[in-house]
């Protein structure tokens, strides 16, 4: 018997452009701090990740520029959009994490923010080094050639 999906899960938001321009090395799932009208904007699935990224400022790790949609019920007691959100690790995770972005090209990339089987806002970050051009071209190349090779592989049995 299959087993049932978790209702709980849901993704709110995705960077599918991070794995385009990033070579992702490795990822960690980290709480997030909101406010309760960001918690209601984003189970209406109103938020969007795409020009964001983390960073390491005074031991704290900090998600800056994601956009999460004002919720009209909330009127005056609102938040801001734009805000810098801080991201919740362990002091192990954030010395790696720091120790990463002060090599040189590392950067910290938000890829997928969803309520994890809890119900609670978890968001994944990725540590990756940006790609060059050439970079970028050969890794559309090998995915196009894996693509025919399926193709190719299901029509020959």
């Amino acid at each position: 018997m299959a087993k049932k999906s978790d209702p709980n899960y849901r993704i709110i938001a995705e960077n599918r452009r991070a794995r385009y321009d990033y070579a992702i090395e490795e990822d960690l799932e980290c709480g997030i701090m909101l406010h309760g009208s960001e918690v209601k904007s984003l189970r209406e699935g109103k938020a969007n990740i795409a020009e964001s990224y983390a960073t390491v400022d005074n031991g704290e790790l900090w998600l800056v520029n994601s956009y999460i949609a004002p919720y009209k019920q909330a009127n005056i007691w609102g938040h801001e959009e734009r805000r810098r959100r801080k991201l919740l690790v362990s002091k192990r995770e954030m010395s790696r994490l720091w120790a990463a972005t002060a090599k040189e090209g590392m950067t910290l990339v938000p890829l997928v923010m969803y309520f994890n089987h809890r119900g609670l806002v978890k968001i994944k970050i990725a540590i990756g080094k940006g790609k060059k051009l050439a970079d970028k071209r050969a890794t559309e190349a090998k995915r196009d050639w894996d693509k025919q090779k399926r193709r190719l592989m299901k029509e020959l049995g």
